[in-house]
Order: structure tokens, then C-alpha cells, then sequence
């Protein structure tokens, strides 16, 4: 890997873990739905699927959880475990949905946040013990259509930027 692919890579993951912090706080204040996310930090898992491939983005995806994990709630503990099979969840499903070349990036976008709160859902289902949970699906569900229609926006904005400015410079 080359030198200025890696300082870049490395740059992405700092970016999603402070995207994820950042929402967080974001989170709690907008939404009545405890759990419910903008999925800013899922902008860069899209930007580095465009742009470099299913293997950088699921290195920067993956290191991003566990780095968040480590610093809010350690590892193996619930909510590091709904993350990482949410994201895991999100990002099988846009690697699947991107190869049908007839979506877009915001479709792409869309289909991860969906398939990230179904993730987290059924890992809840796992840890908690209950099917009770499933209940909640809906209403995430729901929250994760404009959710991930907001980081689609975004992220195809950045894949623009990121494609004409940016990577040229590097070369």
C-alpha cells in the first residue's frame, strides 16, 4: 500500500471516529427514539467504497467500531456488539446493491441504513434475551429512510469532490 494511501486512509478512519462521536451528541438531542442515528460516520464507509474498493472501506468501517467501542462502551458489551453487526449488516448490503449497476449511491445509502437497523435489531434480539425488540423495528426502520438519505446526499458530494480534487493531487 502506498504511503499516501495509508496517512489517507488513516485520515478517514479519524474522521468516522469523530463523525461518530459527533452524531452522537446530534443523536440524543434530535431524535425521541433512543438509538436512532444520522449516520454521518457511514458518509466515509460510502466515500471510500467509491472510491477505493469493498476492502479499504470495510478496514476503515470495522477499525472506526472497534476504536468507538473501545472508547465508549468496551468491547463485547451490547452496544459495541449491535454496532458491529449493524455496520456489518449495512456494508454486505451496499457491497450487494452497488454490483446492480442500476442504483445509485443514494439507494446504496438508503439499503445500509435500513439494513443497519435491522442488524442492530436482531443482535438486540441476541443479547437482550427477548423477541420483544422487533417491535422497535418499524419505528427505526422508519427514522433510517431520511437518515440515510441525508448521508447519501452527502457522501455523493464528497465522492465528487473526492474524485476532481482531491485524489488528482495526491498522484
Amino acid at each position: 500500500m502506498k504511503l499516501k494511501k495509508l496517512v489517507f486512509l488513516a485520515i478517514l478512519v479519524s474522521a468516522s471516529i469523530v463523525l461518530s462521536i459527533v452524531e452522537s451528541v446530534i443523536s440524543t438531542a434530535l431524535f425521541i427514539i433512543p438509538g436512532v442515528k444520522i449516520g454521518l460516520a457511514n458518509i466515509v464507509t460510502l466515500v471510500l467504497l467509491y472510491i477505493y474498493g469493498e476492502r479499504d472501506a470495510f478496514f476503515v468501517l470495522i477499525l472506526r467500531i472497534f476504536i468507538v467501542g473501545l472508547i465508549y462502551s468496551g468491547l463485547m458489551q451490547p452496544t459495541f456488539l449491535m454496532s458491529l453487526s449493524g455496520g456489518i449488516f449495512a456494508f454486505l448490503t451496499m457491497i450487494l446493491i452497488k454490483k446492480i449497476k442500476i442504483f445509485s449511491l443514494l439507494s446504496v445509502s438508503v439499503a445500509g441504513s435500513l439494513m443497519h437497523m435491522v442488524g442492530q435489531i436482531l443482535m438486540a434480539m441476541i443479547v437482550l434475551k427477548t423477541n420483544a425488540i422487533i417491535y422497535y423495528l418499524p419505528y427505526m426502520i422508519l427514522m433510517s429512510i431520511p437518515t440515510g438519505i441525508i448521508t447519501g446526499i452527502i457522501a455523493k458530494k464528497m465522492v465528487r469532490i473526492f474524485e476532481t480534487q482531491l485524489l488528482k493531487r495526491m498522484d
